[in-house]
C-alpha cells in the first residue's frame, strides 16, 4: 500500500512530545521527511527523529524559541539548507494559559501577553514569512495551524490565550485565500482537551480532577482525546484526501 506522504518534507514545530510528536511519528510512517523542531527537550526530540530512520525517512532536530524572530529565522534557514524542498508546515508549538498562571484579561500584564503572543502567534507569522515563498515551488504544499476550542468557547481566565490562538486563526483564513493560486492548502484544528502535558495542567488547574484519566468520564465518548487523534486528522488534511480541503477550521473536540 502506497505511503499517503511518500516524497515529501514537513516541518513540525513543538515535535518532540504531544501533539507535534504524534503528528511526527504519523507522518513518518506515511513517508514523510520530517524537520523535528524543539525548544528545549532535544533528547525527545532525538527519540523522535530515530524513530522516523527506522520508518524510512529523513529526519534532522533543531532547537529554537518560537517567540525569538531571530531563533525562528535561523530555524527556517537550517531547514530549508537541510532539506531540498519543505512542502508541509504544522505550526503547532505553544503555549497554554497555565504557562501564564490564567490571568483575567484585566489583570494580565504585557509581559503575559507579550509571552504568549509571541509563541503563539509571532512565531507562526514568522516562519511563515521565511518558508510560504519558498513552499510556493511546489507542486502542492499545505500549512497547517493548531489553534484550539478556546476560540469559541472564552472561557473565563483563558482570554489571553484564547486571543492569541484567535489571531493565529485570522492569519490562516487571510494566507489561505492569498496561496491558493500557488497550491497551497492552509487549514487549521481546533482541538479541545488532549491527552498532553498541556491537558494535564489544564485538568488540574480547572479543577476537573487530578489527572487527565480523572477527566475521561466527563469526555465525549468516555476519553480524553489523544495526540493520535489530531495527527489522523492533520494527515487526512496534508494527504491526497485532502487535496480539495482549504481555508478550513476542523474543531477535533468530540462534539
Amino acid at each position: 500500500m502506497k505511503q499517503r506522504l511518500s516524497g515529501r518534507t514537513a516541518l513540525i514545530t513543538g515535535a518532540s512530545r504531544g501533539i507535534g510528536r504524534g503528528i511526527a511519528e504519523r507522518f513518518a510512517a506515511e513517508g514523510a521527511n520530517l524537520a523535528i523542531h524543539c525548544v528545549s527537550n532535544e533528547e525527545a526530540a532525538l527519540e523522535v527523529a530515530e524513530i522516523a530512520k527506522k520508518l524510512g525517512v529523513q529526519a534532522r532536530v533543531y532547537k529554537a524559541d518560537i517567540g525569538d524572530q531571530i531563533q525562528v529565522s535561523r530555524l527556517a534557514d537550517e531547514v530549508l539548507r537541510d532539506f531540498e524542498q519543505l512542502d508541509i508546515l504544522i505550526n503547532n508549538a505553544g503555549l497554554g494559559s497555565t504557562s501564564i498562571q490564567r490571568p483575567t484579561i484585566s489583570d494580565a500584564t504585557d509581559i503575559q501577553w507579550h509571552k504568549l503572543m509571541s509563541v503563539n502567534f509571532w512565531g507562526p507569522v514568522w516562519l511563515c514569512r521565511v518558508l510560504v515563498p519558498h513552499m510556493r515551488q511546489a507542486v502542492r504544499s499545505d500549512v497547517i495551524m493548531m489553534s484550539s476550542i478556546a476560540t469559541r468557547s472564552l472561557s473565563p481566565n483563558f482570554g489571553v490565550y484564547a486571543v492569541s490562538k484567535t489571531a493565529l486563526e485570522a492569519m490562516a483564513h487571510t494566507l489561505a485565500r492569498e496561496e491558493k493560486p500557488h497550491g497551497m492548502r492552509v487549514n487549521i484544528i481546533a482541538p479541545g482537551l488532549v491527552d498532553t502535558d498541556m491537558g494535564e495542567s489544564v485538568v488540574a488547574a480547572t479543577g476537573r480532577g487530578s489527572s487527565l484519566r480523572d477527566a475521561d468520564a466527563s469526555s465525549p465518548f468516555g476519553f480524553v482525546c489523544t495526540p493520535a487523534d489530531i495527527a489522523a486528522t492533520a494527515l487526512h488534511l496534508c494527504s491526497e484526501d485532502g487535496r480539495y480541503i482549504t481555508n478550513q477550521r476542523i474543531q477535533v473536540s468530540g462534539g
